[in-house]
């Protein structure tokens, strides 16, 4: 039987789309049916299984799932005034969203012509299993066009809210963002899942932005404890735009995430943070790959990784530079603190380089508590667990500290505290 086939049997059952979306559709399925899920032969996935989202046998969402305003109270970023499109297992509900300017949410029963370039699949990425599963199944794509000059002044979100079905689900979710040139906007993508959902969300972003053009992007995952997740960002940018990701990732039992910048011409520049908390036997893999492929453009990427009990993380940070890409500026750095003797990282940041006249760097430190920095805050009158909390505390707070708004720093902060509160900190050697 093949690995695909609950998501096989599920396309038959799903409405049809429009005529030419639903030829996409199968296109995007038998694509994806002759990839099959990635196995461990594949590098990308040396180091995470798709064997155990395979057992799983998540059947793409039949039923819409309802969600009312005081249980969306809940979810909301607490202090933050936003607009935004609320879904819920995959489905857009109008009712609980307030669209921002130039946004606009497409049924695929009722897509018209203006949305087949939109969804055309970044180069390298045509025979991705979860990208043709995302294309084939998903049933709303939100889609945000921004005129040139245009520069919104509120955030605006996606924010995705997984609910317990009468089986394990899976929901497919395609967010498209184009921003003409100069345009300026951040964009909060959230994805929340109620304690007890069993799910799968696989989530496919399209960015293109514009000559001089800046998108900040606010990625948020705090899935259910039972939840797996599978994510696409992928990013063309013109020249001199500019590209801010943060990507909080404090949730779900599996998850992977790949994000892709391909800095098509010169002065573009991408900023990429991350940090991962992960504990129990919770996984998350980081797959970023930053494309230098015109001269004077600059990349910087800053991940940190908290990990406690029998959690495992994977970080892969693959930098290109393009022949004749010359004065290229790149940093790449990858840091992990070790909280017990059964977490694990695999991490492998990489630089390929086929120009001359170029400066990039790269590095990875994995390690523990400084049992000096311990000794310090204990003789100032704390407490083990407070000093350690506190050590904890530090380390993830220098990326929180670099979101762009303060209400969504505090949420983010004691996202992260409650998840520290959490870790089995190490006993005092």
């Amino acid at each position: 039987m093949s690995a695909l086939a609950p998501y096989l049997e599920g396309f038959k059952t799903q409405p049809q789309a429009a005529g030419w979306l639903q030829a996409l559709r199968r296109e995007s399925l038998a694509r994806a049916e002759a990839r099959g899920l990635p196995g461990l032969h594949d590098e990308a996935w040396k180091y995470t299984s798709a064997a155990l989202l395979e057992k799983r046998g998540f059947k793409p969402a039949t039923s819409a799932a309802t969600l009312d305003a005081p249980a969306l109270g809940k979810l909301l970023i607490p202090n933050l005034d936003y607009a935004r499109a609320v879904f819920v297992n995959g489905r857009f509900a109008p009712a609980l969203s307030r669209l921002p300017q130039g946004a606009r949410v497409v049924a695929a029963d009722a897509a018209d012509e203006s949305l087949r370039t939109l969804l055309k699949a970044n180069k390298g990425w045509e025979d991705d299993v979860f990208l043709n599963l995302n294309t084939a199944l998903f049933q709303d794509a939100m889609v945000i066009e921004l005129a040139p000059d245009t520069k919104l002044t509120e955030p605006f979100a996606l924010l995705h809210v997984s609910l317990p079905g009468s089986e394990p689900a899976s929901h497919h979710l395609r967010c498209v963002l184009h921003l003409g040139s100069h345009a300026q906007a951040t964009f909060i993508e959230h994805h929340v899942g109620s304690d007890d959902a069993k799910h799968f969300t696989n989530s496919v972003v399209q960015v293109h932005l514009g000559t001089g053009a800046q998108l900040t992007h606010v990625r948020l995952q705090e899935e259910s404890a039972q939840g797996f997740h599978v994510g696409r960002v992928l990013i063309q940018q013109a020249a001199d735009s500019r590209y801010l990701s943060h990507n909080i990732q404090t949730g779900a039992a599996w998850a992977r995430l790949d994000l892709a910048a391909d800095l098509a011409e010169p002065g573009a520049s991408a900023e990429l943070d991350g940090l991962y908390a992960v504990n129990g036997r919770q996984h998350v893999d980081n797959h970023t790959y930053i494309n230098h492929l015109a001269h004077h453009t600059t990349s910087r990427e800053l991940y940190r990784g908290v990990l406690d009990g029998h959690g495992r993380a994977v970080f892969n940070g693959k930098v290109l530079v393009a022949k004749h890409a010359a004065k290229i500026d790149s940093s790449q750095a990858n840091h992990n603190l070790l909280l017990s003797k059964g977490a694990e990282i695999d991490t492998k940041p990489e630089l390929e380089i086929y120009a001359d006249d170029v400066k990039c760097a790269h590095g990875a430190t994995i390690g523990q508590l400084d049992e000096q920095q311990l000794f310090y805050l204990r003789s100032r009158g704390l407490d083990t667990d407070a000093a350690r909390t506190l050590l904890v505390g530090a380390f993830a707070g220098h990326l929180v500290d670099r979101l762009p708004i303060p209400a969504l720093a505090t949420h983010v902060r004691g996202r992260l505290s409650a998840a520290i509160r959490q870790l089995q900190l190490p006993e005092q050697s």
